[in-house]
């Protein structure tokens, strides 16, 4: 399970990748979703898919979908997580095309933040327009074990760029676990990334939230999955799409 103390700013970013990996999967167990009646599908505009529409959240999560769908899946997931991995490579597809374009369900994505790599990737993702977040989100995911092998290569010069001040540090952990060049071959330049990771007060923030809403709603590790505010206790895809179903998303 992710530890309390795990959660504080400084010690996130301080913990080794091995630590974040093993924080993963921990889904604290609450109340089912209430059953409810199927409810019908609801049009996108006109020539618009709902899976293409995507906004910021007030709490800095990227939801896809119609903003005013009745069911509302929430997932928070770390980018150096094993089992969120997993789970966009058995589920991402699905969850837009037979669930988020039938206009019924939403899907919001949350970062919890476990380390500094962790932060690093949060800040890359969001660093294009809202549109880019998911899909560059899911890229990290659909090659985890290649994003993770390098950066594992790179754990010292890892170690030491977090000992650099703020506006280079972040860049310094990208040039060192290859994340610059992951993220250049997918569409978002060196320039631009490095600029992004230079702010150091609107990274850094990425954590600052991140920790609030981890006490505030007991969100202990990752992935963990809330639908219309109920935190479930389901651990992967299968789990989820009853408990979608549940809600009326059949």
């Amino acid at each position: 399970m992710f530890s309390k103390s795990a959660r504080r700013f400084g010690p996130a970013l301080a913990l080794p990748l091995a630590l974040a990996l093993a924080a993963c999967g921990d889904s604290a167990d609450d109340a089912a979703v209430v059953s409810s009646e199927p409810i019908a599908n609801i049009a996108a505009p006109e020539g618009q898919s709902w899976s293409e529409m995507v906004q910021v959240t007030e709490a800095d999560g990227y939801l896809v979908g119609n903003p005013d769908a009745p069911i509302k899946l929430m997932e928070y997931a770390s980018l150096t997580c094993g089992a969120c991995a997993n789970f966009t490579q058995t589920a991402a597809e699905e969850i837009k095309t037979e669930y988020v374009d039938t206009g019924r369900v939403s899907y919001e994505l949350r970062n919890q933040i476990h380390n500094g790599i962790d932060l690093t990737m949060a800040a890359l993702v969001r660093c294009g327009s809202p549109e880019s977040f998911h899909p560059l989100s899911e890229q990290v995911w659909l090659n985890f074990d290649e994003v993770m092998g390098t950066a594992q290569q790179g754990g010292q010069a890892m170690e030491a760029a977090m000992a650099r001040p703020e506006n280079e540090r972040f860049v310094a952990v990208a040039e060192a676990t290859g994340l610059l060049d992951f993220f250049a071959a997918r569409g978002l330049s060196r320039d631009q990334a490095r600029q992004c990771l230079a702010d150091s007060g609107s990274v850094t923030a990425i954590a600052e939230r991140s920790n609030a809403q981890s006490a505030e709603l007991d969100v202990a590790g990752t992935p963990t999955f809330f639908i219309n505010g109920r935190q479930l206790d389901a651990k992967n895809w299968d789990q989820l799409e009853v408990a979608l179903q549940e809600a009326g998303a059949r």
